[in-house]
């Protein structure tokens, strides 16, 4: 492994915290290719009437540079 990237992206999801990370690792497959690290950074949720309806993660995803 040569070189790495690094992007920060936000993962959602309405079910927890894992999900929301493999929900973003899903989505930045589709347009980047070689992911090879994550790094959850911070976990947060936004709560309605008393019960969390959305869990976040902040995180970082490493992938191999190409030429």
């Amino acid at each position: 492994m040569g070189a790495m990237i690094v992007r920060e992206m936000v993962g959602t999801s309405s079910h927890s915290w894992s999900d929301a990370a493999r929900q973003a690792v899903t989505l930045a497959s589709k347009t980047v290719r070689n992911i090879r690290t994550v790094e959850v950074i911070q976990s947060t949720a936004r709560v309605e009437n008393g019960e969390i309806v959305e869990y976040r993660v902040q995180m970082k995803i490493g992938f191999e540079y190409e030429e």
